[in-house]
């Protein structure tokens, strides 16, 4: 088990994301030499560690002369080559295994995949609902008589929320060395420890789960979809990272949640929703990232070019939506599924900001970052960048949606009833500027057909007083290319 800088360092790792992986390791590292099994273990500060995930593979393998590698198919394509570089260097034979944690392996989406003019999310999940025997009948309909229960999950809050307190992880002396030791060794990453709140164990992994199945699963399916100043968890589960740090398997925590509804604990929209996002969003996603293959983080379908801003990295911006989300990352390296998609990354979609230094910074920031979910999640469907792969249209939406699901526009200096102007929402100008710029290329994508008539009745002048604003708004964010 190797720790190296490296991968702290190919993109710039949260603080809590690069502790919540090494305290995992560690833990699972002490409990593997609980059970008999023999570990090398490379820590962060090792004298000899050079620091790059490659060579120490190489180091192990003089080390320790093995007559193969096996390796269980890792999160990022840069890894799977960097282990195919190294074995092929090192004379050795590699095996790639699949990943028992998924499931749908990467062969079996294909199949499905193949032929296919579209790759639609809602159809691939219906088939796992089938085949994984998930809230569906002995003959194979759904339970509640149908399939997604979407609509019922769009509400927002009339008043300031009251979700479950989260439950505290306590952080022990292994996970305390280990905030030593990249504080130390890796002084320079973003974000903040102060805050750090991550289950490290199997134990406290089910201690999350149950958290959730009891006290939030209930409400998630309402409001999995709102946002309030402020509130950074509501009612979502928060186990992404552990799913993904393979301390809880997939399909346990779906049994969960179905059990909940059997006994009448959690209704059906709440565990339609969440078992949606595990066995249909998240393997799908998973699916494109190995269909599409490494040349799927170079595409930039919109050609958009634009820098990241500074305030994605400090929270310092007067729109009063960004700052809370930012902020609330930077505490705590999460933000649930509504605050990536329609706050940040929407605001990077419409503003023209380039899809790779947005997807770097969804892979960094995040305590669940791996690059299979967080590459096609950020640039298909938040930013359209990939031709339109994940998303059939762009989730581009004006401050108008920031508004009827959140209470940040109650307190922004920003007007959200205006489009132009110095104080008009930049969210709106943005919006419209970017159906502006990309009008031919969306007039034949009938979902983008009411966009695009709001469009045609606006003014020449009107259009001309967005461009404008839009320009002046990407100088003065440190954006500029359009």
């Amino acid at each position: 088990m190797l720790e190296v800088a490296g991968e702290s360092r190919h993109v710039p790792s949260h603080f809590q994301r690069t502790t919540l992986f090494l305290s995992a390791m560690r833990h699972h590292a002490a409990w593997l030499r609980d059970q008999g099994w023999r570990v090398a273990y490379v820590r962060l500060d090792d004298r000899k560690n050079t620091q790059e995930f490659g060579s120490e593979i190489v180091r192990a393998c003089e080390r320790l002369a093995p007559e193969r590698l096996t390796a269980v198919r890792p999160g990022e394509h840069r890894v799977l080559a960097i282990l195919k570089e190294t074995a092929d260097g090192s004379g050795i034979k590699l095996t790639v295994k699949e990943d028992p944690h998924f499931l749908c392996d990467p062969g079996t989406f294909n199949a499905w995949a193949e032929g296919r003019k579209e790759l639609v999310m809602e159809h691939f999940y219906r088939e796992q609902r089938r085949s994984l025997g998930l809230l569906v009948d002995n003959k194979g309909n759904p339970e509640g008589g149908q399939w997604n229960f979407d609509k019922d999950n769009r509400k927002s809050f009339r008043a300031s929320p009251r979700p479950p307190k989260r439950p505290a992880f306590t952080v022990d002396a292994i996970t305390r060395e280990v905030m030593d030791t990249v504080r130390r060794t890796l002084p320079d990453l973003p974000g903040s420890l102060d805050n750090f709140n991550w289950p490290v164990t199997r134990e406290q992994a089910l201690k999350a789960l149950d958290h959730f199945i009891k006290s939030c699963l209930p409400r998630f399916g309402d409001y999995q979809d709102a946002m309030w100043l402020g509130q950074r968890t509501l009612y979502h589960a928060l186990l992404s990272p552990v799913m993904n740090l393979k301390l809880l398997n997939p399909r346990e925590i779906v049994d969960r949640a179905v059990r909940a509804y059997e006994d009448g604990s959690a209704p059906l929209n709440a565990v339609e929703g969440f078992v949606r996002q595990i066995i249909g969003w998240r393997e799908f996603i998973r699916g494109v990232y190995w269909l599409e293959g490494p040349d799927y983080a170079g595409r930039n379908g919109l050609k958009h070019k634009g820098r990241l801003p500074g305030f994605y990295w400090d929270a310092e911006t007067d729109m009063a939506c960004m700052a809370d989300a930012i902020s609330g990352v930077l505490e705590t390296a999460y933000a649930h599924h509504i605050s990536r998609l329609m706050v940040t990354g929407n605001f990077a979609l419409i503003a023209g900001i380039d899809p790779k230094a947005v997807s770097d910074w969804y892979l960094g920031m995040y305590a669940d970052g791996v690059d299979w979910v967080t590459l096609p999640n950020t640039l298909g469907m938040a930013l359209h960048a990939d031709g339109g792969v994940v998303g059939t249209k762009p989730y581009a939406a004006s401050g108008k949606y920031i508004q009827r699901m959140s209470n940040a526009c109650e307190h922004c200096r920003y007007d959200v009833t205006k489009r132009t102007g110095e104080d008009a929402c930049p969210f709106n100008v943005f919006y419209w500027d970017f159906l502006i710029r990309h009008e031919k290329r969306f007039s034949s994508n009938r979902r983008m057909r009411m966009m695009l008539k709001n469009l045609e009745r606006m003014s020449e002048q009107e259009t001309t007083e967005i461009t404008v604003s839009a320009g002046r708004l990407r100088r003065d964010m440190g954006i500029d290319p359009a």
